[in-house]
């Protein structure tokens, strides 16, 4: 659930996309500790050709050097092994690239938003001191787990200290698989998991709102009075240490708004259309931005964001301070703007409209080509893939401003055809209903 994990989300959050009574599978066996070391692997570059072995030693003295005591590291040991399969999984996560109102549609579903306002009904108390003491709506808190692990019911089903120990000695991000597996054995030292209670994502994230380590032992908090912060089996754990995050990590704003479904003229002047942009309320009122019924938005300075994710002819949203957290949680502009919605949707809100008619996407060989464009342009889009990220929406706005057409920041078939350098007709776009 936070940013430098959120290639991984779009994989996981396709498991949670039927409904969780669908879901409800029998507890994981617990990991039995191996009898003997697992083969050490090629040595990595990173680790100035340690084995796995020798790296481990010094992760383990780092460790008792940050308060973790001997005896943690003793019960620890016998899971902290090298899983290739964990490293393989790393490097071959695929980011997704669909449509907002297809991810929405699933993820933001009835049944989750009925759910979400089910488990603030059962857990009312709980949510009402975690709003006295955070600031974070109910709603708010629900989304997120949701979104997560369908309340508990998908959690992951791996021993959390090899997922952390193996991409730790992995070169891809090492340093900060290294803090958080000192983190892990933090959360054993003071008594809220065992080892074998560890049990979590092929990342290492752990609970109900799948925390890392590090902001396991930073925000986690003991809400039901037992004397652990258990984030796997606690809801009201849950629900406090993520009201905690929110607001201290993520930086909260008490009683202000998150996101807004707002309906947009076409005349609106298009290159203001972005998280980066931040206009007076009463600002965008004068553009002609509306609530989706007509009604006026205040006429008043609270600053907002206009955001389109599909560009100018999908939905369009207010995005306020607050939305920051959401895209801190998870960078992925899909998963955010989701999470957000669905929030919005059980705090009260209706569902959004639909478009107008078809949006046309590219298909995926021609974003790639012309995210290619984009590289060749001198824009860093990050890594080629075929998939609308925020750079490479950064740089689609910047081109389209160039070329003097709609700079929404969706890519189309003209915007193609120009960087292609031909007035030659574009090839058609596929579009999706």
């Amino acid at each position: 659930m936070i940013q430098t994990r959120f290639a991984i989300a779009a994989v996981t959050l396709l498991a949670l996309s039927a409904p969780a009574s669908a879901q409800l599978l029998p507890p994981p066996a617990k990991p039995v500790a191996p009898k003997h070391a697992a083969p050490s692997p090629r040595a990595a570059s990173c680790h100035n050709g340690a084995s796995f072995d020798r790296f481990l030693a010094d992760v383990k003295q780092q460790a008792i050097a940050a308060g973790v005591s001997q005896r943690t590291i003793s019960e620890a040991s016998p899971y902290l092994v090298y899983d290739q399969g964990i490293v393989n999984r790393d490097r071959g996560q695929r980011v997704f690239g669909q449509l907002f109102t297809e991810f929405a549609g699933r993820m933001a579903a009835p049944y989750r938003m009925q759910n979400g306002q089910q488990h603030i009904k059962h857990h009312a108390a709980a949510f009402a001191r975690a709003e006295k003491e955070y600031g974070v709506p109910p709603a708010v808190i629900a989304a997120f787990w949701g979104l997560e692990s369908d309340f508990g019911a998908n959690m992951g089903n791996l021993p959390t200290l090899k997922s952390l120990v193996s991409l730790a000695y992995d070169c891809r991000r090492s340093e900060m698989f290294v803090n958080e597996t000192i983190a892990a054995l933090k959360i054993i030292d003071r008594g809220d998991l065992t080892p074998e209670e560890m049990i979590g994502s092929w990342a290492g994230e752990l609970g109900q709102t799948q925390f890392l380590p590090t902001h396991y032992v930073n925000y986690a908090v003991d809400y039901d009075g037992d004397g652990r912060r258990d984030l796997l089996r606690s809801e009201d754990d849950v629900i406090g240490s993520t009201a905690n995050y929110i607001a201290n990590g993520l930086k909260w704003r008490r009683g202000e708004p998150w996101l807004e479904e707002i309906k947009v003229p076409p005349n609106l002047p298009w290159e203001q259309t972005d998280l980066s942009v931040q206009l007076p309320r009463s600002k965008w009122a004068q553009f002609g931005v509306t609530y989706p019924d007509g009604r006026p938005l205040p006429n008043d300075n609270l600053a907002g964001s206009v955001l389109l994710p599909m560009g100018r002819f999908g939905p369009a949203f207010m995005a306020y301070a607050n939305f920051a957290a959401y895209t801190e949680w998870n960078n992925s502009l899909i998963y955010s703007t989701t999470a957000g919605y669905l929030a919005s949707r059980i705090a009260g809100a209706a569902p959004m409209r639909k478009p107008a008619g078809p949006v046309a996407q590219l298909p995926f060989n021609e974003l790639k080509q012309l995210q290619q464009l984009l590289v060749q342009a001198g824009f860093n889009v990050g890594k080629v893939d075929g998939v609308l990220g925020q750079q490479s929406r950064t740089a689609v706005k910047a081109m389209q401003v160039k070329y003097g057409l709609p700079a929404d920041s969706w890519p189309t078939a003209e915007l193609l055809a120009r960087m292609r350098g031909s007035t030659a007709q574009a090839p058609p776009q596929a579009t999706v209903r």
